[in-house]
This record gives C-alpha cells, structure tokens and sequence, in this order.
C-alpha cells in the first residue's frame, strides 16, 4: 500500500484530493469514495466553466473554443510550458554577461550546467515529460550556428566547403531527430496477440514435423528433434503491473511516458521521448552527427579566433580575444559548446559501449540494483552477460533490430 502512495499517477488512475494542488486540505487518504466525489465536484465545476465560456463568447460575437480548434494548435497549446521562456531569453543574455570578462565567463558557464542539472533533478523527480532540454539543444544549435554565419564567415577565415559543411551536419542531426522522434517503439496489446498467433502456427507445423519424424523413427528410438527447448520466447512475456498488458522481454514501463517500451533503454530528457527498440539507431545517429558537427565547428572557431595558436590550446589561452565584444562573445560559445559535446561524447562512448556488451541503460541499472552484473572499463558499462554473444553478433542484433508493430503514438504530438 505504501508503494501505491509513493508511485506516480498514471493517467487512466482517478485523481485524488490529495494529489491536487488547488486542494488546500489535501491529505494522504486511501478513501475511493472522496475521490470519486472530488472527481464529480471538479468535473462539475469545468462544466460550469465551460458553459460560461460559451455564453460569454456569444454575447460578445466572438468565436467559440471549438470555431479555431484545430490539432497543431491543440498540440501547440498541450506542450507549451513555462520552461521555455528561460530557454530562449536567458541563454543569449548569459552568453553575453559571460563574454564581458573571463572571471564572469568562468562563473556563469561553471553555473549554467549545475542550473540544468537542478531543473534535470527537478522534473525527474516530478516524473513528468518537460520541453525544456530538448528547447535549450535546439536553441542552442540555432543560436550557435546564427553566430558562426554573423561573425564567424565575415573574418573570412572559413571557406565555402567548410561552411557547407557545417550546414550539411546541423540539417543531418535536425532530420534524424525528427526521425528518433517518430517513436520508441511502445508495446500494445495487439503485439501480444499477433505473437501468440505466431507461436501457435509455429507449434502446429512442429506438431506436423513431428508426426511424420515418429512415423519414420523405429520405436526404441527416440529422434532428438522431439527434444523441445526448456526456454522459449512465450515464457518470457510478462505482464507490467501498471500498463496491464503482456510485454516482450527486454521491454520496460517508463513512469514519465506511462506507456511500455520495446528494449527500453532509457528517457531521454533531451528528446523528450523514451529511447527504445524503434528509434535506437536513430538515436545514435543523430548524437554521433552532432557530436561530429559540434566539434568541427569549434575547431573553426578556434582557428578563426587564435591563428597562432594551437587548436588544443586555444581553448585555454588565446590572447586579445576579450579586446572586442564580438570575438569575446564568439570564444565564450565556443566553451559553451565544448562543455555541451563533452557531456554528449561521454553519453555517446556510454552508448557505444553498452551495444557492444548488448546491454540497455535500464538493464544496467537493474544489474547495478540487484547486483548481478559487472563492471567494466573503469566503470563505463556494466556487463550482465545475459544477451551478450560477442562483439560482432551483438552490432549485427542492434542494427538489423526492428520494431515489431506500429507504434499507435506516431502522431503529431511525438514531433515535440
């Protein structure tokens, strides 16, 4: 019972009082009765809202809620939050307090990731999908290419088959993030069933086989393809205690999509979707792509900014850069976007690595909990050595993966 207080509501749960926060007498009550009565009350009260609305908006010949419906604007207007107000006003104004001295560049950039992290922890906490991170990354993308093409190309520094370049790999890491977003890959019920249909074709031509194997066996012998296997693919479905459905191995429930996903590997908060079983390899694609794209562009930048000096060096010393406000602002980008592809490269070498041993981040985790697997590489990937069969084999499993039924949230809505 305790653990059904502490979970987050999924949202088929009804709403309880305690779980609302214009409940100011909210308590941790177990009571299914005073929740379906505040359930009446406050469906009761958006009634009365709504007819009010409508009437009002007749009185004064304006159009009604549903006249300008329409689905990219209810989906506009279901994602739109709060958080994306910092995302595009503050990030610019940081850069450029951070651009007017070294010492202020030091403090905000040192502050700035600890400040994501704290609204990471924050949302993480809340269980909830928050557009946030994926708004900062692609602002960031746009912020940063708007300055290379501003400040950067003028100086002349930078020819034309670099800035294609750079162009080429900011709309290759836009597309396959439009892709990765098409879906995880979530599990239906539908998807039990078309498999349960399979194993029973695939078990009356094993019948047939069979009985054609006996009729030709002597019957002292016993032929060894009637042996059948102690594990099969059937008796590894499980049904999650919170979806209700029968879910493939390897398949996990995310709390924050409230939905189970095929070979979950985790939630990417900078997608804001679940990374699975569908859209793995496109996932890895668009962080290689960016990774590649981000370190290219700052090496030009750095090239461009410090002629003299080497490229590894640049970074840290690079005199009379804080002489004009443009080049300051230009070296304190690119340490922004040195920080971004340095914790993006190690989610990378992390993913790299957990294909190679064929294990997902939600496998680890779980291995790490129940202590049934290994740490490996100075702690970089956890080997369970339970679907692991070799280097090559586990590369050639992850990119001929497919998803095994259509995913029924392919919408609208997963492009944000």
């Amino acid at each position: 019972m305790q653990w059904q207080k502490l979970k987050p509501p999924e949202p088929d749960d009804p709403i309880c009082c305690c779980e609302c926060d214009l409940y100011q007498y909210g308590c941790c009550c177990d009571c299914e009765d005073l929740d379906e009565a505040f359930n009446r009350h406050m469906n009761k009260h958006l009634s009365n809202y709504n007819s009010m609305t409508t009437v009002l908006c007749r009185w004064l010949k304006l159009p009604s809620k549903s006249t300008f419906q329409s689905p990219v604007f209810g989906t506009m207007a279901e994602n739109m939050e709060i958080s994306l107000i910092p995302a595009l006003l503050m990030l610019p104004l940081l850069l450029k307090v951070a651009a007017l001295h070294y010492l202020l560049g030091i403090t905000v950039l040192t502050a700035l990731p600890g400040l994501v992290l704290w609204y990471y922890y924050a949302t993480h906490r809340k269980k909830r999908r928050t557009l946030f991170f994926l708004t900062l990354a692609l602002y960031s993308l746009a912020y940063m290419y708007y300055l290379f093409i501003t400040e950067i190309l003028p100086r002349g520094d930078v020819s034309q088959l670099q800035v294609c370049t750079v162009t080429s790999g900011m709309i290759f890491t836009i597309v396959s993030l439009i892709h990765t977003k098409k879906g995880p890959g979530f599990v239906t019920a539908a998807l039990h069933d078309s498999h349960s249909h399979s194993q029973e074709d695939k078990k009356e031509s094993t019948q047939v086989n069979d009985g054609s194997i006996q009729s030709a066996a002597s019957p002292s012998g016993t032929p060894a393809e009637l042996q059948t296997p102690k594990e099969g693919l059937g008796a590894k479905w499980s049904r999650c205690p919170l979806c209700k459905i029968m879910r493939p191995p390897r398949a996990g429930h995310c709390r924050t999509c409230g939905s189970c996903v095929q070979r979950l590997d985790h939630h990417c908060i900078w997608i804001n979707s679940c990374v699975g079983q569908a859209n793995h390899r496109s996932f890895l694609l668009t962080l290689s792509v960016f990774v590649l794209t981000s370190l290219y562009g700052i090496s030009l930048v750095l090239c461009s900014l410090c002629p003299h000096q080497y490229l590894m060096t640049a970074l840290f010393y690079c005199p009379g850069v804080y002489t004009q406000s443009s080049t300051a602002l230009c070296f304190t980008c690119a340490w922004y976007s040195s920080i971004v592809a340095g914790g993006l490269l190690y989610l990378l070498v992390a993913q790299v690595l957990n294909i190679s041993f064929n294990v997902t981040e939600r496998e680890a985790q779980l291995a790490l909990r129940n202590k049934t697997g290994q740490s490996r590489l100075w702690g970089l990937v956890v080997d369970t050595g339970e679907y692991s069969r070799g280097f090559y084999q586990n590369w050639v499993e992850f990119l001929t993966m497919t998803d095994a039924s259509a995913s029924p949230r392919s919408s609208l809505t997963d492009l944000v």
